[in-house]
Order: C-alpha cells, then sequence, then structure tokens
C-alpha cells in the first residue's frame, strides 16, 4: 500500500474548524449499521462502524446489578477471582506474580456492575539484584492492601488528558490539528520537523523516536525539555508515512497547550477536565497526606529514589517536575469511571461538557489506516488505540477505544455496548522486570465481553470453544450424497482479525479433503459474500448464509482457528439445513442434530 500522509485520511484542508472537519469526514465515511443495510449491494464490503454510527447516551452513573442492563452476573462475578489468581505466579505468568494488587471497575449503560480490590497497594521495600530479582517483602504491619479508592499512577494513560486538553484548544480555534507544530511551538522544528503536524503527533506518526533518557541526560527541567522538543526525527523518517509510538511527541504537545494558553498543563487538566467532572482523586504530584492511598511502583535505585511510592514512575515526568504530557497523572477507579462515561454520553456528564459530540467522534477515526499494512497495531485516533484485541478482547470493534499504562494501568471503552472497564494494577512494584499484565488485561475484558450473551436462534446452536492456539471443527455428514442443491445456517462471528477467523468448507469424498465453498450472508437489506473465510468484526448480529453445494458433496465443516493469544467473542452457528432437488440433506434442528461431530465446538445455550 503506498504511503501517505495521515492528513489524507480526513480529506480537509488545513484550517477547517474541527466540526466542520468532522462533519466532512463523516460524508466519506462508508456507509454503515441501519443505513449501510438499505444500500449495501450483493458482494459488498464485510460489516464495519465508523464513529458516525456511534448513538451517544446521557448516562449518570450509579452502582446496581448486572442483570439490570442484560449481563449474566457469573462472568461479572468472576473479575475478582480472575484478578487475585494473578497474585500468584500463573502458567501464563511464570516465575513472577503479575502485580502486587489491582482494582477493577466495570460498567454498563451507566451503572456500575463490579468495583473490587484484590492484593496489595504497597508490598515490598527493595527487590535482589538479576536474574531473580527477588522481591525483599515489608513487615505485614508496614504493607497496605488494595482498596477500591486506592489512587494509581496511571502512566501512560495521562496522555489522554493531553489529548483531551489539546482538542479543547482545537474547538475554541486556538489549535488547528494538521497545522505544523513548530507554528505554536517554533523551536519544535528542529531536527527535521518543520512538516511535523498536532495530528500527526497524536496519532504517533510524526517521525519521532520512541523515547529518550532526558532524566539521566540533562542536568535540569528546563534542559530536559528543551531537548525533548529539540529530539530530531528518526533518520529516514518522513512525517506521516512510519508509526512509532512516542513518549517525546505527547512532552511536545503539552509544552503546545501550555505555550497557546499561557497556563500550565497541570491547571489546564484539573480546570478543563477533572474539576468540572468531580474527579477529585484525579490530578499530577499528589499531595502528601495521600500517600496511605496511594499504590506503590517500582524500586528504581539507579535513578537514587528507593522505593518509588506517592511520586510519578516514570523516570522523565518525574525529572520535569511530575508534570508532563507523556505521564504523571494520578487517579482513581472510580473517576476513571466518571471519564469514560463522559466519552460515552459524547464529551457530556452531569450536564457539564469537556468537548463536543463531533470531537468525540473525531476521536475514534482510525487515522492510521493506510499504514496498516507496515504496522499492523497501528490503528489510533486522536491520542486513543482502537480495536486492540491484545487486551480489549471481545470489547473490540473498529471503534472500541482505549489506552493502556506501562505502570500496569489500562482503560477499555466499548461504544457499541455502552460498557467499559478499567483495570489499575502496580505491576511494576517492585521491580518492572517481574513482566507485564496482559494476562489480566485479557482476563477482565474477557470477562465483561462474556457476559453478553449471543442469543441462539434455536435449542440446537454451537459455539466455536474459546482456546488459544486452537482450530476447532463442527462437521455435519450429509444423509447422502448431493445432487447440487444449497445449504443455509445463521453464522455470528467476532475475531481478532487477521489472526483468528472462522470458515466454511464442503467435503465431497466422505471427509477426506476440504475445500471452501463461497458463502453470501445477508441481514436485513445488508448483503454481502465472501470466499468461505470471515475474521474480525462481524457486526454483533446473526447473519444468514447461503451456499451453493458442489455435486456429490457428502459434508459440511465450520471451523475456527486461533492464535496464541487475544480473542473476541467468538463463533456461533445455528439452523443448519441442507437440501437438493431430492429433498432433505440434513437439518440441524431435527433428527440430523445428534449426527453432528463436534471437535472443540459445543452447544450455545439461550
Amino acid at each position: 500500500m503506498p504511503a501517505r500522509t495521515v492528513r489524507t485520511t480526513m480529506g480537509v484542508r488545513r484550517g477547517l474548524a474541527l466540526g466542520l472537519a468532522v462533519a466532512v469526514l463523516g460524508t466519506a465515511m462508508p456507509a454503515t449499521g441501519a443505513a449501510a443495510a438499505e444500500r449495501s449491494p450483493a458482494g459488498s464490503a464485510p460489516p464495519s462502524v465508523t464513529p458516525a454510527d456511534l448513538r451517544f447516551r446521557h448516562d449518570t452513573l450509579r452502582y446496581g446489578d448486572a442483570r439490570e442492563v442484560g449481563l449474566l452476573p457469573e462472568h461479572v462475578d468472576r473479575m475478582p477471582a480472575d484478578l487475585t489468581a494473578y497474585l500468584e505466579p500463573t502458567p501464563d505468568h511464570p516465575g513472577h506474580p503479575t502485580y502486587a494488587g489491582a482494582v477493577v471497575l466495570a460498567a454498563k449503560d451507566g451503572v456500575v456492575v463490579q468495583h473490587a480490590a484484590v492484593g496489595s497497594a504497597v508490598r515490598y521495600s527493595a527487590v535482589g539484584p538479576p536474574p531473580g530479582l527477588v522481591g525483599v517483602e515489608l513487615p505485614a504491619d508496614q504493607r497496605l492492601p488494595m482498596r477500591p479508592d486506592t489512587i494509581f499512577d496511571l502512566a501512560s494513560v495521562s496522555k489522554l488528558f493531553t489529548t483531551i486538553v489539546v482538542l479543547q484548544q482545537v474547538e475554541r480555534g486556538r489549535v488547528e490539528l494538521d497545522a505544523p507544530v513548530a507554528r505554536y511551538v517554533p523551536e519544535f522544528a528542529a531536527g527535521g520537523k518543520q512538516a511535523v503536524t498536532v495530528r500527526m503527533l497524536l496519532t504517533h506518526t510524526s517521525g519521532l523516536p520512541a523515547f529518550t533518557a532526558l532524566w539521566s541526560r540533562y542536568p535540569t527541567p528546563a534542559e530536559r525539555f528543551a531537548a525533548a522538543l529539540a529530539t530530531p526525527l528518526v533518520p529516514g523518517a518522513t512525517p506521516g508515512t512510519r508509526y512509532v509510538y512516542s513518549d517525546l511527541g505527547l512532552i511536545a504537545l503539552g509544552v503546545l497547550v501550555e505555550r497557546v494558553t499561557g497556563r500550565s498543563l497541570a491547571d489546564l487538566v484539573r480546570d478543563g477536565v477533572t474539576a468540572p467532572l468531580g474527579m477529585t482523586d484525579t490530578g499530577y504530584n499528589p499531595a502528601p497526606e495521600l500517600r496511605s492511598r496511594i499504590a506503590a511502583t517500582e524500586y528504581q535505585p539507579y535513578a537514587g529514589r528507593g522505593m518509588v511510592w506517592g511520586e510519578v514512575h516514570d523516570e522523565n515526568a518525574w525529572s520535569l517536575g511530575g508534570v508532563a504530557g507523556h505521564a504523571g497523572v494520578f487517579s482513581t477507579a472510580a473517576d476513571l469511571a466518571v471519564l469514560c462515561q463522559t466519552l460515552l454520553n459524547g464529551g457530556e456528564y452531569r450536564g457539564r461538557r469537556i468537548l463536543h459530540p463531533d470531537t468525540v467522534r473525531a476521536m475514534l477515526v482510525n487515522y492510521n489506516a493506510p499504514l496498516e499494512q507496515a504496522y499492523p497495531e497501528s490503528d489510533r485516533g486522536l491520542g486513543f488505540e482502537l480495536n486492540k484485541h491484545w487486551y480489549m478482547m471481545g470489547l473490540s470493534s473498529p471503534v472500541g477505544f482505549g489506552h493502556t499504562g506501562f505502570t500496569g494501568t489500562s482503560l477499555v471503552v466499548d461504544p457499541l455496548s455502552h460498557s467499559f472497564v478499567i483495570l489499575l494494577s502496580n505491576r511494576v512494584h517492585p521491580d518492572r522486570g517481574w513482566g507485564s499484565n496482559n494476562v489480566a488485561r485479557r482476563a477482565v475484558a474477557a470477562d465483561l465481553a462474556e457476559a453478553m450473551p449471543v442469543r441462539p436462534r434455536s435449542r440446537e446452536a454451537w459455539r466455536a470453544d474459546p482456546r488459544d492456539l486452537a482450530t476447532v471443527t463442527l462437521t455435519a455428514p450429509l444423509r447422502r450424497a448431493a445432487r447440487g442443491g444449497t445449504a443455509s445456517f445463521l453464522l455470528w462471528y467476532d475475531t481478532e482479525p487477521r489472526y483468528d477467523g472462522a470458515r466454511f468448507e464442503v467435503s465431497a469424498d466422505g471427509g477426506r479433503t476440504w475445500a471452501p465453498a463461497p458463502m453470501r450472508l445477508r441481514h436485513g437489506g445488508q448483503r454481502w459474500a465472501s470466499d468461505g473465510t470471515v475474521t474480525g468484526y462481524g457486526g454483533r448480529v446473526w447473519w444468514q448464509v447461503s451456499v451453493e453445494l458442489p455435486d456429490q458433496a457428502t459434508h459440511l465443516r465450520w471451523s475456527s482457528s486461533t492464535d496464541v493469544s487475544a480473542r473476541g467473542r467468538g463463533v456461533y452457528v445455528d439452523r443448519i439445513v441442507a437440501a437438493d432437488r431430492a429433498g432433505l440433506l440434513f437439518h440441524g434442528e431435527g433428527r440430523d442434530a445428534t449426527r453432528l461431530v463436534a471437535d472443540g465446538w459445543s452447544p450455545a445455550r439461550a
């Protein structure tokens, strides 16, 4: 795919107001949802969804029962147990515990259905040398248990706060997304960065390197900020043509909003985000009296810090005074829940608006789509990551958004189901070398996704078992060899794009060899065709599938394949029927139901 600059995906000229830009973008988006169903011809593309399809709600958070919002309580209830398991080494995280402690909060339709804490906020005083990295435990009376209201260092989740204050300035006309950053911060032009735009920094396509050790290379905060702004592009990089997740870009954006407003980043976040939303436990450089509520992070003797507790973990943010565009914000699960609900509401909460709805939609456009072939993990809106199954699991979709933080924090928001899950952990306590907490992130996201039932249409529906690194099959032997004819069935699928998928195959030799069979899929007025395989977002609907059978077909088979980790909500099949001009060949709801051969598939009950 030829490289193009990111702003070509927006299709608007520099200088348009953000609201107009989104309006122009909306007209260029592929039709989806009900409107798409009315216009999509047979053979059109697989289902998708765009920010233009989202319908914002106006929910206010409250605690309630999972059943109130149509969730299966057994999956919601298992979240604390799943997190507790990772307080010890596990087969998928051997050697060390995943974290000392964690807090989870999950909500749907404004109802908080889970909010729990496990483990310790403070457990260790130091860590031994490598390779063992043995944690030195505090005496029992000096440890602090994790609480639902424990305050965490958010690490890179802080970038979302910087993003919001940047977009607030865009709404006010002080900043243009496709303007060069150097227009607002002239010294940023150094190192070949004259053409780098604000949008490129928000989408990590500027060509900047990921990181530089400002804290150890420069003696003062002023020199560190100057060095961050002067950092040159990676040799050979052309702005807008490559994806590199960069802290330096967000540091520059923090400086940018300070320059255009004449105010500090901390004040902008307070007055523009946390104060209007009532996020009283969120901010930079928490007061010393809050220390007993704060989760400790890492033992950093190399930086002369000892066990970091109550100060920002990120060395660069710490050396910049604790306030920087890429890190430094502390918060609780409850406060972050308000932020998530605000975004699901289109930028408003309890009558206080921090962003325009069109701005929220603009944040969820995948501006890096032209880069996907070269950079498969590049899907990003403005500030947010999009559709990342490696931690979002079955909450993923083309408009599913979130972010992670190095200290073990993450949030995942599914605007299609109006739900979110927040996981806050101190996985770097006592040492980052103990590993990531991605296994736990996936666990809670999968729990919330599994709590959203896929409703079978009959009593004889089947689901591919949710397994990693597996191919599972469901085989239907026909009553006799087909004389042409057709097969029909219902298909519901949601898988990790490219890496997981489903396949429909036919055998004409008694099941010895198989070939994919082209499928025609229909839901309402939407129709499309497949070569026999599907992957990724399936629209979260049941597709009516029809297949022309080859002469002498003897068996039908559905297979589902997954890679080593990360899945969607799975693959389901229902109402299987095959017939030719001589009569029925297979009826999945009749006497043929017991003839199905399930290898890794299970009945899917309502």
